[in-house]
């Protein structure tokens, strides 16, 4: 799989990465023997990247990390979020007391004594331009707690703010074909600020797979039936967005686009080729589509037309329903 350099963290990682947030909850069920295998199937095939977070299933997914990774020889990359446990959730909660708490949970969770790279978990909007914040975060880099921070943001004003931070290593903004914002501001401005920059969401919570249809359900703890509406958190983590009719009816346009090839590889490797992606984090419920997801990193690169049809079909299709803020 074709590597490329994580920011300023020193890291080099495959363009495909594993989300695990399926592995802690929100998605149905995943159950420890399947988690297990998805996460030595993908490290297996090749992935040196895995992302997670501290609140997915309350550290659910960081403890299956660390017992799969106690089978294997060599370490990949952990990426883990931070920061979603601010209770009640307001800027005042990101204090240096509270994010080392965090920061020494997750350590503990993933059993080592130096975090990869630690993230701000989609924190208020306020937290991003708070240099008391960076100050702190500057310290745990300083005492070996973790070895990189970055942020993961919701919107490309939240990215924006960020990179006015010289300690900020990577960015994780939601980037898809159906999620083309990024593309405007965010993403050269990451560039050029030598940030990598962490896709999620790359196949809009499954839409982009075309399997869904009007008719299709989810089970009652998965987000796609609970958040809908943003009941939960940001709607925009569910369909990125998109409502999911709109969602639906326009995914069917792009399996067309994408022709004999598997819709979500297309979908996967429009991201990867996106200038600024250092890699895409797709998640996954089962092996088969772990190594689907993987395949995506062989994908021949789209080609003009392809990319100005998909253009095309997201100014047509879902311009029209995307908030402002995103």
């Amino acid at each position: 799989m074709e590597r490329r350099p994580l920011g300023r963290t020193g890291a080099e990682v495959g363009v495909v990465g594993l989300g695990t947030w399926q592995l802690g909850g929100d998605w149905g069920d995943v159950d420890d023997e399947t988690a297990e295998d998805i996460l030595q199937t993908a490290l297996d095939a090749g992935v040196t990247l895995v992302d997670t977070a501290d609140v997915y299933g309350d550290g659910r997914s960081e403890e299956r990390i660390r017992r799969s990774l106690v089978l294997r020889p060599e370490r990949p990359f952990v990426a883990t979020k931070i920061g979603r446990r601010a209770d009640p959730f307001t800027p005042e909660q990101y204090t240096p007391a509270n994010l080392r708490a965090w920061i020494d949970r997750s350590r503990r969770t993933l059993g080592v004594e130096t975090l990869d790279l630690v993230q701000l978990h989609c924190p208020p909007s306020a937290v991003y331009s708070d240099h008391r914040v960076y100050d702190a975060l500057d310290g745990f880099v300083a005492d070996g707690s973790i070895a990189a921070y970055g942020v993961s943001v919701e919107t490309v004003a939240e990215g924006l703010t960020a990179l006015q931070h010289p300690g900020v290593a990577t960015i994780q903004v939601i980037l898809n074909v159906f999620r083309r914002k990024p593309l405007e501001e965010l993403l050269p401005a990451a560039q050029a600020a030598d940030v990598g920059v962490l896709a999620r969401v790359p196949l809009a919570s499954g839409l982009l797979t075309g399997r869904f249809t009007e008719h299709t359900t989810f089970a009652p703890d998965d987000h796609r039936n609970f958040n809908r509406d943003g009941a939960a958190f940001d709607v925009g983590e569910t369909f990125a967005g998109v409502p999911f009719d709109v969602g639906v009816a326009a995914a069917r346009e792009f399996v067309d686009i994408a022709g004999d090839r598997v819709p979500g590889q297309v979908a996967l490797r429009w991201a990867i080729q996106q200038p600024g992606v250092t890699s895409v984090i797709p998640g996954a419920s089962s092996i088969g589509q772990v190594q689907g997801n993987v395949d995506a990193a062989a994908l021949p690169p789209l080609t003009d037309a392809e990319l100005s049809d998909l253009e095309r079909l997201y100014d047509e299709r879902i311009r029209a329903h995307v908030h402002d803020r995103w």
